[in-house]
């Protein structure tokens, strides 16, 4: 037996105001996430982006095609239900930052990382208030716990929508300090992609480039700046 697919049973895909924020109505009928909940998104945008994807589904719903829903339900599902314990996970990258462990040769991808990876640091000392230092080599060596704190206490500010969208910019960097500067436009999330693969550039600069796993990046990339434009409409409108 083929496997059963929800079917579109709808006309239209609508906004409506609400205190507290936005929801998505299927002709009147208010859109809820898998659990059940209501599903109320902090921003107009962010609630029109999700009304898009349902309006583009045709006579079967993929859910694949729908990134902008996906995120929101993840946010009141599971994010809203354990917040502290995702600020908490995503707080312990700040120990082990990408952009800390660096190589101790050849000496051009030592300076490379130097050059690229050090003004990201010295942004996060002055805008974080955190200090984070960089190590040679894989060993881990514990930062400064004061610095991890105020880390922490930054992340745990993050509302669930926000924090849902900074989890994948964290995770898919394999760095705190590249999330926090993609959050607050430090530069393009696309660029800051391309400063967390700094490494796997400078190997396929070397031997040439790998296709699967050029293909591979390039999902993740795209997860990357998706994750970019939801933390943006996370934000409430004022």
């Amino acid at each position: 037996m083929s496997e059963w697919k929800a079917k579109r049973f709808w006309k239209t895909a609508a906004v409506v105001e609400k205190t507290g924020g936005f929801e998505i109505a299927l002709d009147a009928r208010p859109v809820k996430t898998p659990a059940k909940r209501a599903l109320l998104v902090p921003s107009r945008g962010f609630a029109e982006a999700i009304a898009a994807e349902w309006d583009a589904q045709e006579d079967q719903i993929d859910p694949q095609s729908m990134p902008f829903t996906r995120t929101a339900n993840a946010a009141v599902d599971k994010v809203a239900t354990q917040h502290a314990e995702v600020a908490e996970m995503l707080a312990a990258y700040g120990d082990s930052d990408l952009l800390c462990y660096r190589a101790e040769q050849p000496v051009e991808l030592v300076a490379r990382q130097a050059q690229i990876w050090d003004p990201f640091l010295d942004w996060a000392d002055t805008a974080l208030n955190a200090r984070l230092e960089a190590r040679a080599g894989v060993m881990h060596i514990p930062q400064d716990p004061q610095a991890l704190e105020r880390l922490s206490a930054k992340v745990a500010a993050l509302s669930a929508y926000q924090l849902a969208a900074f989890h994948d910019l964290v995770s898919l960097s394999g760095s705190l300090i590249l999330g926090f500067a993609t959050a607050q436009d430090v530069q393009s999330a696309r660029a800051i992609w391309d400063v967390s693969r700094l490494d796997e550039i400078w190997q396929a600069e070397q031997w040439g480039q790998d296709e699967e796993a050029e293909a591979a990046a390039a999902i993740k990339q795209a997860a990357f700046e998706h994750a970019k434009v939801v933390f943006d409409l996370s934000k409430p409108d004022s």
